[in-house]
């Protein structure tokens, strides 16, 4: 009679062979991905990769899908290193996989066109979340190794720039697993601490792997978040990752990054000696300009001066009243000479003349003179005005004569 075998007999029996046979060992199998499944509990990737004739299932357990840096589509063709062995449970073989790229592009190359297109869709490029970077920073974070030449040419260009500025570094990893999180804590103590007014993040040049970090979505997610500019400068100038396209500028070298990120404080200078001159050849303008409107308006205003005026009519004024007091000087001396020709026939004709010659005039006590003798009658008393004084006499008798005389 045939031995009976168990079924865990068979599956066990057949395991082994597989197992032992070396040339279904770290072989290389192309082909597509269908029914794709990323087990988010275990972290463990299960798929069935077929081509035109037949399929094979396929794991891909969490120590190695952690490692892979694209996004696994049903549809997409790969190649894969792995082992054929047996689930002895279900008695099936299939594929343990231990390494996976896309077949005919690189896998980070995928990875990179993956990422950065989701992140254009999701808008993480748009110019509308671009800062501006400030013209005259006073704190420059500089995010990079500490033993990269990439520091050395950021402070040696910041330092010969603008000296003003004050280098704030922090020391990161910028290759290897432990860079990309080293990388967005930094970028997230600056901005949270405020310290900075711009922030460069990056490395000096090398291969697509050792610029890894800078394409990691958690970067750009950090780089995105955060409120201060940020300057991305990775490797060369022929080299783009994606926190290039999400920062706020992106620098083709770490030397450029420091050159943007501040001025120049020679070209300052010289444009403020320029500012100076232009500003004092302005003021000079304008005070000569002003010195003749002033010139202009004085003599306007000399010619229209009421002073001017006043002091015209004064010397017109003076003239008139010279020749007023010269006029009235004329009519006084000529009345002056009358009135003393008048004064000399008058004191011609003046009784106190004709008395000093030996007359004399009689008056009443009224005071009134006595012409005739019917005036007076005798025993009455008059006075007599003589050259120097009165002579006071009594009437003893009046005559009168018969025949006068004119």
């Amino acid at each position: 009679m045939s031995t009976v075998l168990s079924v865990t007999q068979i599956n066990t029996y057949v395991k082994s062979l597989i197992d032992y046979d070396d040339k279904l060992k770290n072989i290389y199998v192309s082909g597509e991905i269908s029914n794709f499944t990323n087990h988010y509990r275990s972290g463990h990737f299960y798929f069935t990769l077929k081509d035109e004739n037949c399929a094979i299932k396929a794991v891909m357990f969490r120590s190695a899908a952690s490692r892979v840096r694209f996004e696994i589509e049903n549809g997409m063709r790969v190649i894969v290193r792995a082992s054929v062995s047996v689930y002895e449970r279900d008695g099936v073989y299939q594929l343990y996989v231990d390494d996976i790229a896309p077949d005919g592009i690189g896998a980070l190359n995928l990875a990179f066109e993956q990422l950065k297109k989701k992140l254009f869709e999701a808008g993480m490029f748009d110019d509308s979340h671009k800062k501006p970077i400030p013209k005259y920073p006073e704190h420059v974070g500089v995010v990079t190794s500490e033993t990269g030449a990439a520091l050395h040419d950021i402070v040696s260009v910041l330092t010969r720039r603008y000296p003003l500025a004050e280098i704030v570094f922090e020391p990161v990893q910028v290759q290897g697993d432990a860079a990309a999180g080293q990388i967005c804590q930094a970028i997230k103590k600056l901005d949270d601490e405020k310290k900075c007014d711009v922030i460069i993040i990056g490395r000096g040049g090398g291969s697509i792997e050792d610029l890894w970090a800078f394409n990691e979505e958690i970067v750009a997610n950090a780089v995105y978040a955060c409120e201060t500019p940020v300057i991305s400068a990775v490797g060369h100038e022929t080299d783009y990752t994606i926190s290039d396209f999400v920062a706020d500028l992106r620098a083709p070298t770490p030397s450029a990054a420091a050159e943007l990120a501040v001025p120049d404080y020679r070209e300052l200078l010289y444009s403020l000696d320029k500012a100076f001159d232009t500003l004092n050849e302005s003021i000079n303008k304008i005070i000569s300009d002003k010195l003749m409107r002033l010139m202009s308006l004085d003599k306007t205003l000399n010619a229209l001066s009421p002073i001017k005026t006043l002091q015209l009519y004064s010397n017109q004024t003076q003239m008139m009243s010279q020749r007023l007091s010269h006029a009235v000087g004329m009519i006084f001396e000529k009345y002056a000479n009358e009135i003393s020709r008048q004064a000399l026939k008058l004191e011609s004709y003046s009784p106190l003349n004709i008395l000093s010659k030996g007359y004399s005039i009689a008056c009443d006590e009224k005071g009134n003179t006595v012409e005739t003798v019917e005036q007076v009658k005798p025993d009455d008393k008059i006075k007599l005005r003589v050259s120097d004084g009165f002579i006071e006499c009594r009437v003893l008798e009046t005559e009168e004569l018969t025949e006068k005389t004119e």
